[in-house]
């Protein structure tokens, strides 16, 4: 590794939320689990330690793969990790022989190993190449920038990015890429910052777009509706569902799908009698909580990345999966 590669080198990833997920998918002894949103495999291995149960690590990152290998040697057949996207999770494990598991965990976005890591073009605090593309391959943020028209660009920054001067944004661009185009994190950055100011909850202008482009760039809430439908085919009656959502356009999709695949009201808590809350016999899950569960003030303090996360956990039911889209999600 060069110097400068050392320089750049990401911090440890920690797992946001990771004693609340692992209690609430409550690992057994020769379980199967799903980690979705693999990572650094925080979620993988608390689940391994957690119990004599095994994981399958799924990732469209190219180099979770590598770091996966490293976990293999310290827990040889009980690891197995699957390359590509959550959302396939079902057909991904039906071709090798897996139909049924006891709990799936998601971690949703992009993950700090991803936007520190300035060749990947997630941030714009320091400069780098406008990527953003999870499995490095396909449309980038750069292509999106440069070609996409001012009404597309204006959507996508109103809609992903909660941006209120979203048209402002999109005209500076189509005009700035008329100069030079976006090839730079920090270009496109500058170009935001000329035009709206920082708010007096001091998150930098650029943030919003930036999330945008993210979000458009890999289909991140489209790739979350199918997830949620394949955890639905793929747990067992019982199986819990963990869901870690870190915006409020996430969490939406979450609650979203679960109301509408409740057929009720929630239990209160886990420790409910079932029968206090009934339950519809289509209904394909049965929430844990009303509310989501939020970080301590020590791990959010510990660990800014925690501060807007939100983990909603339901229970799989022992109605048929749901073969028509729900709820709204497309």
């Amino acid at each position: 590794m060069n110097s400068s590669a050392a320089r750049d080198k990401a911090p440890e990833h920690i797992p946001v939320l990771l004693g609340e997920v692992v209690e609430a998918l409550r690992p057994k002894d020769g379980g199967t689990y799903v980690d979705g949103t693999f990572g650094a495999g925080g979620y993988t291995v608390a689940l391994l330690e957690a119990a004599q149960c095994s994981v399958w690590a799924i990732d469209r990152d190219p180099e979770a793969q590598a770091r996966s290998e490293v976990l293999k040697e310290k827990f040889p057949r009980r690891l197995h990790f699957v390359p590509g996207r959550f959302g396939d999770m079902a057909d991904l494990l039906a071709e090798r022989g897996v139909s049924q598991v006891d709990g799936v965990a998601l971690d949703i976005g992009v993950s700090s190993m991803q936007i520190d890591d300035r060749d990947r073009g997630f941030s714009f605090l320091r400069d780098g190449p406008l990527d953003m593309r999870m499995e490095k391959s396909g449309r980038s943020a750069a292509d999106i920038v440069n070609s996409w028209s001012e009404r597309e660009l204006s959507d996508i920054i109103f809609t992903y990015g909660e941006e209120r001067h979203a048209r402002r944004v999109a005209r500076a661009i189509v005009a700035a890429r008329v100069e030079r185009p976006f090839l730079r994190t920090l270009h496109l950055a500058d170009v935001i910052r000329a035009e709206v100011r920082r708010g007096n909850d001091g998150i930098d202008p650029a943030t919003r777009t930036f999330q945008a482009l993210r979000i458009a760039v890999n289909d991140e809430l489209g790739e979350l509706e199918r997830g949620l439908r394949a955890a639905e085919r793929l747990l067992r009656p019982g199986g819990l569902l963990a869901v870690v959502s870190f915006h409020s356009l996430e969490d939406r999709v979450v609650k979203t799908f679960l109301k509408s695949r409740s057929g009720a009201a929630s239990r209160p808590s886990r420790h409910t009698p079932a029968n206090l809350g009934a339950v519809s016999a289509t209904a394909t899950f049965t929430a844990i909580s009303r509310r989501p569960i939020t970080p301590t003030e020590r791990e959010a303090a510990a660990n800014p990345r925690a501060r807007s996360a939100r983990l909603r956990v339901a229970e799989r039911t022992s109605a048929p999966f749901l073969t028509s889209v729900a709820g709204g999600l497309s």
